[in-house]
């Protein structure tokens, strides 16, 4: 069995409709990328050798606009 398999029965059983294992991947490198963790961090969590590839998992929320207006 697949580590994909365990965590999509794990959501099943949880009863989380729609959840995969890459959009809990997603939401945990989103949810790092909003708190302030560097996208070079995130990629070696992620275990990625491009920096494009972890760019394109990390989703962009209204906070995380909204805090990047504020700084200006």
């Amino acid at each position: 069995m697949r580590l994909t398999h365990i965590v999509n029965g794990i959501y099943k059983n949880a009863g989380i409709s729609g959840a995969t294992s890459h959009s809990g991947r997603r939401t945990g490198l989103t949810n790092l990328a909003e708190r302030g963790v560097g996208v070079r961090v995130l990629m070696a969590l992620a275990g990625h050798s491009n920096m494009a590839t972890t760019q394109r998992y990390i989703d962009l929320r209204p906070a995380m606009l909204k805090a990047a207006v504020e700084l200006v």
